[in-house]
């Protein structure tokens, strides 16, 4: 069993790197071979609209033809058993790495057909999982529900299974002290991440050792 997780925050140690790590850890806990790839360590685009992988009896047909650093991440993509994607939300949705990521993986797979199929010859779940500084009480308010939904169920469709779990209200700064952010209150912050991010956490080891125990 082999796990991947991809971590699409610019930050390796902070909130969303610290979910993904738990996950890769509830894995492991269940035997399974883990390994983390910090996307913002590579260089690479989104999908070019080149279609190399939609031409009839191409080379690279249900494959994508661009080279970059994200080609040997979408070889191990195809290999592993599980996956994770990891992805602080910025502006209402994923970062630019990971969006990138994610039209790449995805649309290799995409079939133009009236069924929508999927070329994946290795079905395999994907977690998703987020931190947001927004509180729990206005992720819907804002529509976050429906972006999370939207990318799930895409997932879903191309790999055949997909989870998503969020994190909320998260700490963002080392010393808020020194930022301009008078609408947040760091004692408040604090206590959230000392009190429910463990849960978090917990949650995600869950889930990681939930897929790696799947047949």
């Amino acid at each position: 069993m082999y796990v991947l997780g991809l971590n699409g925050s610019p930050r390796k140690t902070w909130n969303t790197a610290t979910l993904l790590r738990h996950a890769m850890e509830g894995a492991a806990s269940r035997g399974a071979q883990a390994e983390i790839v910090h996307l913002y360590d590579l260089t690479y685009k989104g999908c070019v609209s080149c279609f190399a992988c939609k031409l009839k009896e191409g080379p690279s047909y249900g494959r994508c033809a661009l080279r970059d650093d994200l080609t040997p991440v979408l070889d191990k993509i195809e290999r592993a058993d599980a996956v994770f994607i990891g992805s602080p939300i910025y502006l209402g949705n994923v970062t630019g790495e990971t969006r990138s990521l994610m039209e790449r993986m995805i649309f290799q797979y995409l079939v133009y057909d009236e069924e929508g199929s999927s070329l994946v010859k290795k079905k395999k779940p994907v977690g998703l999982l987020y931190t947001m500084n927004i509180k729990e009480n206005i992720v819907k308010e804002w529509g976050y529900d429906r972006t999370f939904a939207s990318i799930e169920k895409l997932f879903i469709r191309v790999f055949g299974a997909a989870e998503t779990m969020y994190a909320t209200d998260t700490y963002q700064f080392d010393d808020y002290s020194k930022y301009v952010a008078p609408r947040f209150n760091e004692t408040e912050k604090a206590k959230h991440r000392d009190e429910v991010f463990p849960k978090n956490c917990e949650k995600a080891f869950a889930l990681g050792a939930r897929f790696a125990a799947r047949e």
